[in-house]
């Protein structure tokens, strides 16, 4: 435990100078049996008096989101519900009249093509895999040349930072299934489950994950929780030259229509790593589920696809910063798999995603591990976090693991 504590007060600014520092983290660790560490180090604002930051610290925590949301399906799934392999374009008639985006044609204009491929949450048939694996074809617009300047050419203001159902309708990259994309898709699977239950997924997850879990500080909307305003984050962003940090606003909108299944849950690492433990120990869905969850869904295609993302050299915002470049990658439902052991680190088969702002978590079944790491600095891929989250890792593995 001393060693994991080091670890982050290594990490944190003990002053004004943050240079290759962070102002706050807190990380927790799951297993089998309950909460094995909890840690936190730093301060959750600018102010040096800021109040210290804590595993109940509240913030944004984007894409940490989505394993939520796929919980959740998956949870329906088994209630028979919706089946992973159906064609769910009835549930969100938006899918239904997506088109692809081939191009531009010599005068600019959008060339489309109408979809004919049915969308699923899981696979209909081999190159078919779809809304909780990213294979879609569905991206982040705000991320993409081609959409961006689609959405200039068809007069769209609208972007997926709206948290709106225009702000997720874009055309497709490619024809489902035929490649890995990363975007929206988790977000329209949200939609889905709000078909399907007919409640905002806001509640679902209430009634379903978090009032079970006892997470109280967890929801959708800051404002509705307000017991969490004096303990939540400064956003910042690290400067490239100087790399010190400035305060930022959080990039999350004020008012919007859709509670966003892909990036919108606010938490705290205690309340999170309440849920990685359920979700480990198998509370949240039953054994069937989970199987699936940890199975790979990736073709060879697509998995080549997914690691040229998360591999890309020279670009900062890697995707997998805690594996060694060239380790075979592939995607469960709910999140990115490592398909070989890694030395001091995770088994082969674990689970794992992060967020914008550069919180992440991974899935160890086979070890009984789970664990969180919360902060709040951009942009996506910071170098400190990434040396701070792999130290973290590896006294984990060497401390809290037995040996195999």
């Amino acid at each position: 435990m001393d060693t994991l504590n080091a670890i982050l007060q290594a990490h944190v600014a003990p002053g004004a100078d943050t240079t290759d520092k962070l102002l706050g983290a807190a990380f927790v660790v799951a297993n089998n049996h309950g909460i094995a560490y909890t840690g936190a180090a730093g301060r959750i604002g600018f102010d040096a008096a800021s109040r210290p930051f804590a595993g109940d610290s509240f913030t944004w925590v984007a894409s940490l989101t989505k394993l939520v949301t796929t919980t959740c399906l998956m949870q329906l799934v088994e209630r028979g519900r919706v089946a992973l392999d159906e064609d769910v374009r009835g549930h969100a008639p938006e899918l239904a009249r997506m088109q692809i985006l081939r191009g531009f044609d010599g005068g600019d204009a959008p060339i489309l093509e109408d979809n004919v491929k049915p969308i699923t949450l899981r696979q209909v048939a081999p190159l078919e895999r779809m809304l909780l694996t990213h294979t879609v074809g569905l991206g982040y617009d705000l991320a993409d040349p081609d959409l961006v300047k689609w959405s200039a050419k068809v007069g769209r203001t609208a972007n997926n930072l709206d948290w709106s159902r225009d702000g997720f309708t874009t055309p497709l990259k490619f024809a489902p299934g035929e490649g890995w994309y990363y975007g929206t898709a988790l977000d329209w699977a949200g939609l889905v489950l709000e078909s399907v239950t007919g409640q905002s997924i806001g509640r679902y997850m209430q009634e379903h994950v978090f009032d079970p879990l006892g997470m109280a500080d967890t929801g959708f909307w800051p404002e509705r929780l307000p017991q969490t305003a004096s303990r939540t984050v400064a956003c910042s962003r690290r400067d490239a030259s100087s790399r010190a940090l400035e305060p930022v606003p959080v990039p999350t909108p004020r008012e919007h229509d859709v509670e966003s299944g892909g990036a919108g849950l606010y938490t705290t690492a205690a309340d999170y790593a309440r849920f990685l433990h359920s979700f480990l120990h198998g509370t949240l869905v039953g054994a069937a589920a989970l199987r699936d969850m940890f199975t790979p869904q990736l073709d060879a295609a697509q998995s080549a696809m997914f690691e040229l993302v998360c591999y890309r050299s020279g670009v900062q915002d890697s995707f997998a910063p805690e594996f060694p470049a060239g380790l075979a990658l592939n995607h469960g439902l709910g999140g990115a798999m490592n398909m070989e052991d890694v030395l001091g680190k995770r088994r082969k088969g674990s689970l794992m995603w992060s967020g914008m702002c550069n919180s992440r978590w991974w899935v160890d079944r086979e070890t009984g591990i789970a664990a969180v790491l919360i902060v709040t600095v951009r942009e996506h891929g910071d170098p400190v976090v990434a040396r701070l989250y792999d130290e973290l890792e590896r006294a984990v593995y060497a401390h809290l693991v037995a040996a195999k």
